[in-house]
């Protein structure tokens, strides 16, 4: 048979995987500088390595024969998966994946020069290069995959998505937002800000904070730890999951709900079928997934109520805090302050889905050849003013802000809003099939609800997309009506 065959190919390929991404975390971790040569030869090779046993000459062949074996259902899904991989990974030619790469570091680096600069026309030139050979990779992925060339560039973070979907989605988020947002803002200036609680707030400290509210949420530290690095993310094996944060001595919140969002992403990990660990269809299905999930626990549950005076008297315990500045509720009205800001990583949970949703719009135009990138940044500009209703005053607050378009990252905006959506549809559902989530939550209990992440989303690893999934776990397609309502009876009740 060639099942088992390709099982233990990509078990291989996993593994390698495995061992980037070790080695991708001690390099953002505990690295010393001096050793960056040295860990980029090693990290390539085994890139190398890995792309080498994707593409071996006969892989495809034995894809073909296993098609017509007997298979069960996990396995049948798991066949899809790899010939994903694979029809990813050969289609497109090796000399447009070498050039892409030169491209984007080239314009990764100018970036960096540009935005502090303000200098969109020096960044011009190499940000059109970038978008000339990352449109030549969506076309050639597109006819393998069916799909448009923007499809198949957002098939790489969300793999079956369509812009269809998409489309009604953020039209329907497009339709309440703008109006939400002036009631909130309006509904928000009656009551006035609550003081901030008095630092510093020692590193040493928060840190302590972090892996008490960390074992509160259920993160196991047997399989896991938590370190410092520039910025937060998770990165390990379902096994052995690193998380990371970084600490503002003046804001112990800053750092403490980066530990809640990361966490999030770890619990998802360590909830994934162990039976296909080392294999795609083991995998987290997607980024909207992946982003719901650490969404789910930083901006649903450790934002309500209940659990929020868990985590307050955690955060009162680690510092010594006294007085108002310390209570649950100015806590909470600090974490749900709303306002029209420019920069998308400091927006709230109202205003985020505008900033993402031009962002979609405006690379989806680029990608159709719809938009110059000289255009780019009165079309920001533009969008800005219209959706947000705030106009940046330059490039640096514009459409330079973000790092994704020069990295390389075309197709992964959507993700973020879209796992905002799902964590709330999540919540709300999980809440009606156990009632008592609310309750567990006020005493400190979290698993009622964890467990109910891992039956319906964790333990499903990568056998359906992304939307199958949520409608089997909620009953229903994405549906933004949830997250509106969501929103009203948070910021308006």
């Amino acid at each position: 048979m060639s099942y088992p065959t390709l099982e233990k190919r990509f078990e291989r390929m996993y593994l390698l995987r495995d061992a980037l991404t070790v080695l991708e975390w001690d390099a953002s971790t505990l690295m010393p500088d001096g050793g960056a040569q040295a860990r980029a030869d090693q990290m390539a090779v085994l890139r190398v390595m890995r792309h080498e046993l994707v593409t071996t000459p006969d892989l495809g062949e034995l894809l073909a024969k296993a098609d017509g074996e007997s298979l069960d259902e996990w396995q049948r899904a798991n066949l899809a998966e790899m010939r994903r991989e694979w029809v990813r990974a050969t289609v497109v030619p090796v000399e447009l994946v070498e050039a892409r790469s030169q491209a984007v570091s080239e314009c990764e680096m100018r970036w960096r020069t540009a935005r502090k600069e303000n200098d969109f026309a020096g960044l011009q030139p190499s940000f059109e290069e970038v978008l000339k050979l990352t449109r030549e990779v969506g076309e050639a992925q597109a006819t393998a995959l069916g799909s448009t060339p923007y499809e198949a560039l957002l098939d790489e973070w969300e793999p079956g998505a369509r812009t269809q979907e998409i489309d009604r989605v953020f039209g329907g988020l497009e339709a309440f937002l703008p109006e939400l947002v002036a009631r909130v803002l309006e509904h928000q200036a009656q009551t006035p800000m609550p003081p901030q609680p008095e630092g510093p707030f020692p590193a040493a400290k928060q840190l302590e904070l972090g892996r008490n509210v960390m074992a509160l949420l259920g993160f196991d530290f047997h399989h896991g730890r938590i370190d410092t690095s520039a910025h937060p993310f998770c990165a390990g094996v379902p096994e052995d999951i690193r998380i990371t944060t970084r600490w503002d001595e003046d804001d112990f919140t800053s750092g403490l709900f980066g530990v809640i969002h990361e966490t999030g992403h770890a619990l998802y990990e360590r909830g994934l079928p162990v039976r296909f660990r080392k294999q795609p269809v083991g995998q987290a299905r997607g980024s909207s997934t992946h982003e719901s999930q650490s969404l789910l626990w930083e901006m649903q549950a450790a934002r309500t109520p209940e659990l929020l005076a868990r985590i307050a008297e955690q955060a009162r315990i680690a510092f010594g805090g006294t007085g108002p500045a310390w209570e649950t509720e100015a806590m909470l009205a600090r974490m749900l302050h709303v306002e029209r800001s420019l920069i998308r990583v400091e927006a709230d949970e109202v205003t985020y889905p505008l900033h993402v949703i031009l962002r979609y719009r405006l690379e989806r135009a680029m990608i159709a050849g719809e938009l110059a990138v000289k255009d780019l940044p009165g079309a920001f500009a533009d969008g800005m003013e219209r959706l947000v209703g705030v106009r940046p005053a330059n490039v640096g607050e514009g459409c330079l802000q973000d790092i994704h378009w020069p990295a390389g990252l075309w197709g992964y905006f959507p993700t973020y809003t879209l796992g905002a959506l799902t964590a709330a549809q999540f919540f709300a559902a999980a809440i009606e099939a156990v009632p008592t989530i609310p309750a567990s939550l006020a005493r400190g209990e979290t698993a009622p609800l964890l467990g109910w992440l891992v039956t319906h989303v964790h333990s499903q690893g990568a056998r359906s997309t992304a939307s199958e999934i949520i409608e089997n776990a909620t009953g229903k397609k994405l549906d933004p009506e949830i997250f509106r309502r969501h929103l009203e009876r948070r910021y308006l009740g």
